[in-house]
């Protein structure tokens, strides 16, 4: 952590004694960790997802929903082995798994924390992430993590570059992702119907920008096929002041929503969840309020 390099921007901070582009240093920080029941079927299920929020974030949309801890700002500092703690205090609350959310800029801290209760935790280990994290960063992390949970936000460069600042996203996350399959490979479920083991991909459906949709899907099944599971999210929510990016400064429309889902069947996707309704709702965010932490 002294030369940190854990994600592309290669910030090369000392995190020991500096913020690096993440927002936040060494020490680990926490804003949440509770049981969430809106991820996808096979994570949430009816027992909920074993969820802990990590503040700060390496790759900093402009849209972010989660703004409120995203930026660093938010949260709890706690040692490691409180960590480790903590995941096992959301396995007795009868969390399917254990959900580590954008924990990409600690995912030497999170290794040792598993290191010290996994002879004491007996379900998955989730990895929500931007997908913009190293393979090298994520070779850390192989055979600590059973379930990926991916995003690949853009295929379009100029996309990533406007609402990231990061033109690199769609070469930086391709690559990962597929260091996460191979680390995790084909799905596989229990009796329950929780996943146990695999890699989803989620695609958030941006209004205005459907090519980047549409390139996003083709690029995924054209690589992976039914090998893994692709969500396609409409719950696009403009949480922040987007004056500037006037073309997303407004919800997801249902026709659109409706085009991309089309196009997923169209191409042959089969393997997918989908949102019905109005997804695009605040209820789906929780508050960041330390809570479990």
């Amino acid at each position: 952590m002294t030369k940190c390099n854990l994600c592309p921007r290669g910030c090369g901070i000392d995190r020991d004694e500096y913020k690096g582009r993440c927002g936040v240093g060494s020490t680990v920080k926490v804003a949440r960790a509770s049981l969430h029941m809106w991820e996808e079927p096979c994570i949430s299920g009816d027992r909920g997802s074993g969820t802990v929020f990590f503040a700060g974030c390496s790759l900093g949309c402009v849209y972010c929903q989660n703004r409120a801890i995203s930026k660093g700002d938010s949260g709890k500092e706690i040692t490691i082995s409180r960590l480790g703690e903590i995941f096992i205090e959301q396995q007795a609350r009868g969390a399917a798994n254990i959900n580590l959310v954008t924990g990409d800029h600690y995912i030497l801290q999170i290794a040792e924390a598993l290191d010290m209760v996994k002879h004491k935790l007996h379900i998955p280990v989730v990895f929500n992430t931007s997908s913009y994290v190293t393979t090298s960063a994520l070779k850390q992390l192989s055979g600590y993590v059973d379930i990926y949970l991916a995003d690949y936000k853009y295929h379009i460069p100029e996309v990533g570059e406007r609402y990231s600042r990061a033109a690199d996203y769609p070469a930086v996350a391709r690559s990962a992702i597929a260091e996460m399959y191979s680390q995790c490979g084909e799905p596989v479920f229990d009796s329950e119907g929780y996943m146990t083991k695999g890699v989803i991909v989620r695609h958030l459906v941006l209004p205005g920008n459907l090519l980047n949709s549409k390139q996003s899907l083709r690029y995924l099944h054209d690589t992976y096929g039914d090998s893994i599971y692709i969500s396609i999210m409409s719950q696009y929510t403009p949480c922040t002041d987007l004056e500037e990016y006037p073309e997303i400064n407004r919800k997801l429309t249902w026709a659109e929503y409706e085009r991309i889902v089309n196009f997923a069947e169209d191409i042959g996707i089969r393997k997918a969840y989908i949102q019905e309704g109005d997804s695009a709702e605040e209820s789906f965010i929780p508050p960041f309020d330390n809570e479990g932490v």
